[in-house]
């Protein structure tokens, strides 16, 4: 009786288990509970990276990422970045993207940093004209030059330069955490080839100023010099024109010569 009693027992047990499968799977399929969403994997930093650091096989380690949400420039494979240099600093768990990297072969340190086409240029500065400081890496500036030319007897100021950018201000590469000003005697910009012979030829001719733009202004400056005279709102006096001189006269002196012969005179003139 006993041995009746468990086996009906144990196979009330299954008959409830499978029903409960059942109707458990049927309820997820009404309320329409989807499956986990697919996911890709990613390579990311396995520690803190910093600027200018060549990466390791130990730095990387790869995470799951939801497909549904590419990473345009990720590595799924890390390999490919082995040996290439960080240009920024990177957070661990972070994932790495093409643009965050310098190209192959580009050289470790700040030409790292430098994209093709493009020079860097170093130029003096001191607090005044490195606008108190301010000038840290990744910020964007102007540069202005005051010379005199045939031109103009007054000097004058343009700007030679436009939305360059502060590649480093000293030996710093990277922008102080707090925003602190920092005072620097050497500026270095990054610059168009051709640009790179306008500043030259600039602070070689007169006095070169940088100034401080706005991080996202782009907007070009087109104008005129600044004049000395406009400093006190007196427009410069017109140049004043010379009437020509006349042509001088050919003047033709004469000479006289009195002849005595005897008791006569005779007087001739001679040129």
């Amino acid at each position: 009786m006993n041995r009746r009693l468990t086996t009906s027992f144990i196979i009330a047990l299954l008959v409830s288990g499978v029903f409960t499968l059942w109707l458990s799977t049927k309820v997820s399929k009404k309320n329409g509970v989807a499956p986990p969403p697919a996911k890709s994997q990613y390579v990311a930093a396995a520690a803190n990276l910093q600027a200018n650091q060549v990466i390791r096989a130990e730095n990387l380690r790869l995470i799951d990422w939801p497909a549904s949400v590419p990473l345009n420039g990720a590595f799924g494979n890390p390999t490919a970045l082995i040996g290439r240099i960080v240009l920024y600093p990177l957070s661990e768990g972070e994932p790495i993207l093409e643009r965050q990297l310098s190209s192959p072969g580009s050289g470790i340190g700040i030409t790292a940093k430098i994209p093709n086409g493009m020079r860097l240029i170093a130029l003096r500065t001191d607090e005044v004209v490195g606008v108190a400081g301010f000038l840290l890496p990744g910020t964007h500036v102007d540069v202005l030059v005051t010379l005199h030319t045939s031109s103009s007897p007054d000097p004058l100021t343009f700007t030679v330069l436009q939305d360059a950018e502060v590649l480093s201000a000293g030996q710093k590469t990277e922008p102080d955490p707090e925003g602190k000003a920092t005072i620097s005697t050497v500026v270095t910009l990054l610059v168009k080839p051709e640009d790179a012979e306008r500043v030259v030829l600039a602070s070689n001719q007169g006095s070169v100023h940088f100034v401080l733009r706005n991080g996202v202004d782009r907007e070009e400056y087109k104008g005129p010099p600044a004049l000395l005279a406009q400093l006190s709102g007196i427009a410069p006096p017109a140049p004043v024109k010379m009437a020509p001189k006349p042509p001088e006269l050919l003047v033709v002196k004469t000479y006289s010569v009195e002849t005595i012969l005897g008791k006569t005179q005779k007087m001739d003139d001679f040129q």
